[in-house]
């Protein structure tokens, strides 16, 4: 298609993306107490706020994506926008509990955007900014964490909780009509069926492995529960395992994720959905704890989240320019910087967090390699794999990313508590540290970027089109 159609199409994606899914998300964490004490429940009910959204997207963003492959990304763009409008309308007017579940699931369709997007991208943009596009997508993910907390105080204090959730909604809405004009119609596809039986063992195994994941503190990691879910997840996973091998069309081409260049982007973002909500959970809980443990710096939830916002703007910055340094260096080498960054910045607050210098100096790092990161994994698969499996490619490497974040999320959780003090957060940067670490040999196994033959390479002369090695397994 012309670049023509294409101008001002990535940035309204983004904001898309923003609105659909990373703020809608994040939106309920700063009102969980008003929640809590609106609909009269308990902690572990608001908490289901979250959750409910979390499963939901889990299982709907590949799942989008692979609907995206064969009718069309823009007719299914449309359908999820208002799909998750008509969720997150249900939950903010909820009056129980079990209506505001059903709106944050039904919502969590939203998490479908990115999967689009990223088929549109290659659809429509030239091959000379996919990059930079896939690049500020992928930052997308991490900014509506550091918005919500900036925006959650002053809403909740004026006009009251359900206020903020009405704050997603009223981006979409304008967003929704700018999509059906925007949005360019793609060529006719060929007629394909829906492997829905997968669809349907894939929800199944993936929602019971996240519950016990998810509860998993709560209930006890050896409680019958929590193994119980476990144990059925990895039946109804080997089920879904025998029917993906045998089916014409499957939900996931299995062959597909033993690419050399899809398997180490998806490791790689497991670890970096690892190291992005282990901060999340640590820096806030640190500036938060009161002065008198020694370590902690007595401060308020608003500073708290000021503290996140410098790491989301660097992440965003870094997810922009990364396109620039695909095209010169190529995303693996991207990665490994985005990589090592983001690991010397955990390795730096686990041994100097006494000053809040510190925690932004190290949050930055973070932020900025993890822009490069999670830019870097987006682009290698997108350019690994064909032009028509984009969409659930690039939705399972969300859902990985997902699973990643839940593990930071528990991982540092179990950490603080069972290793008491100041030693409990140092041990938590460490193991983000780590985590990170472990990329650095993902980077240099994924594909080396090769040129196309002709492709000019000197000033003044666009690069020529960016390809990849072979199919490696």
């Amino acid at each position: 298609m012309a670049a023509r159609e294409g101008r001002g199409l990535v940035p309204l994606l983004a904001f898309l993306g923003v609105m659909a899914y990373s703020l809608s998300m994040a939106v309920v964490t700063p009102a969980l107490p008003q929640i809590q004490d609106g609909l009269d429940t308990t902690p572990a009910g608001a908490a289901w706020a979250l959750t409910a959204m979390t499963l939901s997207a889990a299982v709907a963003t590949p799942v989008v994506g692979r609907l995206g492959d064969l009718y069309g990304p823009r007719r299914v763009l449309l359908a999820v926008l208002v799909t998750a409008t008509a969720g997150m309308v249900v939950a903010a007017l909820a009056r129980n509990v079990p209506v505001m579940l059903a709106g944050r699931a039904v919502a969590g369709v939203g998490g479908g955007v990115f999967p689009l997007a990223y088929t549109i991208i290659r659809d429509v943009v030239p091959p000379a900014r996919t990059a930079s596009a896939v690049g500020l997508m992928s930052s997308m993910l991490g900014l509506g964490g550091a918005v919500s907390w900036c925006v959650a105080g002053p809403i909740i204090d004026l006009l009251g909780w359900r206020w903020l959730l009405w704050v997603p909604v009223l981006g979409l809405v304008p967003g929704i009509v700018l999509a059906w004009r925007v949005v360019p119609r793609p060529a006719p596809r060929a007629a394909a069926g829906v492997d829905w039986w997968g669809a349907a063992l894939f929800a199944v195994w993936l929602v019971a492995a996240l519950t016990a994941l998810t509860e998993g503190m709560d209930w006890g990691w050896t409680s019958p529960g929590v193994l119980g879910l476990l144990a059925f997840s990895a039946a109804t996973a080997a089920a879904w395992l025998r029917v993906e091998s045998r089916v014409a069309e499957p939900l996931v081409d299995l062959k597909l994720m033993r690419m050399r260049g899809v398997w180490t982007a998806n490791a790689a973002s497991l670890l970096s959905g690892y190291a992005l909500m282990a901060g999340g959970l640590l820096f806030p809980l640190l500036v938060q704890l009161p002065e008198g443990t020694g370590y902690g710096f007595g401060g308020t939830a608003t500073q708290a989240a000021l503290l996140q916002l410098p790491a989301s703007i660097g992440m965003t910055v870094a997810g922009m320019t990364a396109g620039l340094l695909d095209r010169r260096i190529g995303s693996r080498t991207v990665l490994l910087g985005g990589a090592l960054m983001t690991g010397l910045g955990y390795a730096f607050v686990a041994f100097q967090h006494a000053a809040m210098w510190q925690l932004y100096a190290g949050g930055l790092a973070r932020g900025i390699g993890l822009g490069f990161a999670y830019a870097a994994v987006a682009n290698l698969v997108v350019a690994a794999v064909p032009a028509r499996e984009t969409g659930v490619a690039t939705g399972i490497n969300t859902l990985i990313r997902t699973v990643g974040a839940s593990l930071g999320t528990q991982v540092s959780a179990v950490v603080i508590v069972v290793v008491p003090g100041e030693t409990g957060y140092a041990a938590g940067f460490a193991l983000s540290a780590a985590a990170m670490a472990a990329v650095l040999p993902l980077a240099l196994l994924a594909p080396r970027r090769r040129r196309s033959r002709g492709s000019g390479t000197g000033p003044g002369v666009a690069p020529g089109p960016v390809t990849v090695e072979p199919v490696v397994r």
